[in-house]
């Protein structure tokens, strides 16, 4: 495949952008320096095409190759386009999903780097985020000067790497056995408050200010304690200073794509880096920018946390859909399905944006279901098309390319708006979410849940959006409830504060930080054939 790619050069020149702006690395790939941001020459003029999906089954819905697709369907319609997505994680390249950087004839360009080391942006990251985690230590072991309580250090280890081994450790600080013992563990690399950071950073800046941020546990005297307490800040910066920087580039048919960060969706936000839509959105007519899971989590945690952090809205939502998927949510029958796909579409309706649903077609797929799916998308008001970005790349997407194009030309600025305000309490954010977007009753709260509520409160927290970590399997917090439930009760178990982030992260049902390999991982599949090629990505 590589044989074919354009060099970075080339694809560069596609954006127009100068040559002092890109640092080349190797023949395919390179990174887009921040001076770019700053340059008159380049004012932000694209319009952002946010990419969500249904309810998910465990394989996925060909969320990520709809966008890779309609973005190189953008292109052939004359459009200049380039897409934002996240970088693969370790994890699921070696676990159950398997890689990230789409299929078929949608995929982002060179896939098996990508999904591998890449430019070393999460290395860098697991770096900064265990540096941290060592200066804690550290501290404790040569007098505890801030007065950490060791029983209340929040601040994990990470590694970007499936293995529930190291969920729960515990770490001997002392030089003697058991002088100062605590508990603590570890969280993938794309799980980190680090990645969270990097990609909700503006700047360099802006980064600075969210690193000295980052409370890292609790002293003593009830206070908390933050990375600049430590003198943290600029180490972890020098670490992160390439990491930073967004990766160019292309896609199976050599079209532009910004490869940069992957925060979890639920736990954190679970889009591509600000940075990189604020360089797309100077480069390009079009930025398509992938979502996190399903709409309930990746739409809505981008309307109310990512568009308040950076200003860059949606003009249109492109609502990725399947017959698998429906018939999933109705439990083997497409008819009992289709709740699911109406409420996916009541809510992005509600934060405003206007809505094309992509259709992603499977061979299995039959004319019946299809038109049955055009029917119940058009009798709730929305556009749809089919995307068949697999087989046919941009080809198979053009149709849907240029619908997406007629709606916003059609409506090119829709007020967008969050679902709730910062001013509301915590509680009221949560409810407001739970209520209006996942269709739960109310809301109830665990005793540890209510008590760090009240403790975020009383450390003026409080006017942080907040990150509701549950299933992405259904609308409720309970993975085996399917379609579009209602009068059921959202239970918050736990509250975390990722401040800086910029986040409460409020936790429903049992979200698992540091995943496990499957009994058959796809680690036994790769690996490296006689011409030295990688393979079983």
């Amino acid at each position: 495949m590589t044989q074919s790619l354009l060099p970075i050069e080339t694809v560069a020149g596609k954006l127009k952008l100068p040559a002092e702006y890109l640092e080349p690395l190797g023949r395919h790939s390179g990174k887009i320096k921040l001076d770019l941001l700053t340059d008159p020459a380049f004012p932000p003029r694209g319009k952002i095409i946010l990419v969500t999906a249904t309810t998910p089954t465990a394989s996925g819905e060909g969320k990520t190759v709809t966008s890779i697709g309609l973005t190189q369907g953008l292109e052939r319609i004359g459009c200049r386009a380039i897409i934002t997505s996240r970088e693969p994680s370790l994890g699921p390249v070696f676990g159950m999903k398997g890689g990230a950087a789409g299929g078929g004839k949608s995929q982002i360009e060179p896939s098996r780097k990508i999904n591998l080391h890449f430019t070393g942006d999460f290395h860098a990251i697991t770096s900064a985020h265990n540096l941290l985690a060592a200066l804690i230590d550290a501290h404790i072991y040569h007098g505890n000067a801030l007065a950490l309580d060791p029983a209340h250090i929040s601040w994990p280890r990470s590694m970007d790497m499936n293995d529930r081994a190291l969920r729960r450790v515990s770490v001997d600080v002392g030089e003697k056995k058991g002088e100062i013992t605590r508990n603590t563990g570890f969280v993938i690399t794309a799980a980190s408050e680090i990645m969270a950071i990097l990609a909700l950073a503006t700047d360099l800046n802006d980064l600075r200010r969210r690193l000295d941020a980052i409370v890292i546990g609790v002293s003593r005297s009830g206070r908390p304690v933050r990375a600049a307490d430590l003198g943290a800040t600029g180490a972890m910066m020098a670490l992160l200073s390439e990491a930073i920087l967004p990766n160019l580039a292309q896609t199976t048919e050599g079209t532009p794509a910004l490869v940069h960060t992957g925060p979890f969706a639920n736990i954190a936000h679970g889009t591509s880096s600000v940075i990189s839509r604020a360089m797309g959105v100077r480069l390009a007519d079009y930025v398509v920018n992938e979502a996190g899971f399903a709409a309930d989590l990746g739409a809505e945690k981008y309307f109310d946390i990512v568009l308040r952090s950076s200003g860059l809205g949606a003009a249109c939502a492109v609502l990725v859909t399947t017959v698998q998927s429906l018939r999933n949510q109705g439990e083997g029958n497409l008819d009992r399905g289709f709740p699911n796909l109406a409420r996916h579409l009541e809510n992005l309706k509600k934060f405003g944006v206007p809505v094309v649903v992509a259709v992603n077609r499977f061979p299995t797929d039959t004319d019946t279901e299809l038109k049955r799916m055009a029917q119940v998308c058009s009798e709730h008001g929305a556009e749809s098309e089919m995307s068949e970005a697999f087989t046919k790349g941009g080809a198979g997407a053009e149709a849907l390319a240029r619908k997406v194009v007629d709606t916003i030309a059609r409506n090119p600025n829709p007020n967008v708006q969050p679902i709730y305000a910062l001013e509301d309490s915590a509680e009221d954010k949560i409810a407001k979410v739970a209520t209006k977007i996942y269709g739960a009753a109310g809301v109830t709260y665990s005793d540890k849940a209510q008590a760090k509520l009240k403790q975020l409160k009383s450390w003026c927290y409080s006017e942080l959006p907040v990150c509701i970590a549950k299933t992405q399997y259904s609308f409720s917090d309970n993975p085996k409830l399917s379609g579009a439930p209602s009068g059921w009760t959202l239970n918050v178990t736990d509250v975390s504060l990722s401040a800086g982030a910029g986040f409460i992260v409020v936790i429903a049902g049992n979200m698992m930080l540091m995943p496990g390999l499957p009994k058959v991982s796809r680690a036994l599949n790769v690996d490296v054939d006689a011409q030295g090629e990688i393979v079983g990505i």
